[in-house]
């Protein structure tokens, strides 16, 4: 393992973020505290609790995974993106760098910034409700795992975009969807049927799921399945980037 070549990918990854420090920190925060102050004061007060839990607690574990999400997908794509449409992909792919290398540093820097923004979001929401965190070693598992999982899912985004459009549809126009109706500021158990049903198709429900079982102990599916579906699509991601990096696909051409 060339541990100098991963330090060096993923400093110059770290440092793209204190360049950008209000887009990277300030903006989520902000929205963040939107989200409580509209969702968690304003309409929180007019919802009763949800399993013992108060509205605005109950939203937060939701919008910790919506923010990590966005980040670790935004930031795995536009990381790999970059040197493919400056050319300088070409240096990286000749250099006596391996495909674990290389994704190491690329995807250890976008986990790590997502989970700073995670944390920061954590820490801003207990300014505006009460949060105890039944499972605290569960919560890390799970944090760890997204923050890795869905920056190897932008790392793949980024070798497959063809130019900036394709670069944001994902992150951008899927994702926070899948958020949103994957339970972040809702049960399941208070949609009819119908949709109960249609929400157990939607991967990031069960992320949500099981992210929130770790703060309240409360969910709406197994947390053993929340784990196992995050472990599955990691498998998937791996498998995918495998076969990328054997074929030269959008790299080598």
């Amino acid at each position: 393992m060339n541990f100098e070549a991963v330090k060096a990918i993923y400093l110059f990854e770290m440092a793209r973020t204190r360049r950008t420090i209000l887009q990277s920190v300030v903006s989520p925060v902000i929205s963040t505290s939107l989200y409580f102050i509209v969702f968690g004061a304003a309409v929180g007060s007019r919802i009763q609790a949800i399993d013992g839990v108060s509205y605005g607690a109950f939203i937060t574990p939701g919008l910790i995974m919506l923010t990590l999400l966005t980040q670790c997908v935004g930031n795995g794509s536009f990381g790999i993106y970059f040197p493919k449409f400056t050319g300088t992909i070409y240096e990286i792919l000749s250099s006596p760098v391996s495909m674990a290398e290389i994704v190491l540093g690329y995807v250890g820097a976008a986990a790590t910034k997502g989970m700073m923004i995670g944390l920061i979001i954590l820490a801003t929401a207990s300014f505006f409700v009460d949060l105890s965190i039944q499972h605290p070693l569960a919560m890390i598992g799970f944090f760890a795992l997204t923050a890795v999982t869905f920056s190897l899912f932008g790392f793949i985004i980024g070798i497959w975009a063809k130019d900036f459009e394709q670069l944001n549809l994902i992150p951008m126009l899927v994702i926070p969807p899948l958020v949103f109706l994957g339970g972040s500021f809702y049960s399941v158990t208070m949609l009819p049927p119908i949709w109960q049903a249609a929400s157990h198709l939607n991967p990031v429900f069960y992320l949500i799921s099981g992210f929130r079982w770790s703060f309240f102990g409360i969910s709406d599916v197994n947390p053993a399945i929340s784990a196992a579906i995050i472990l599955v699509f990691l498998a998937i991601c791996m498998g995918l980037l495998t076969w990328i990096f054997k074929t030269g696909y959008r790299l080598r051409n």
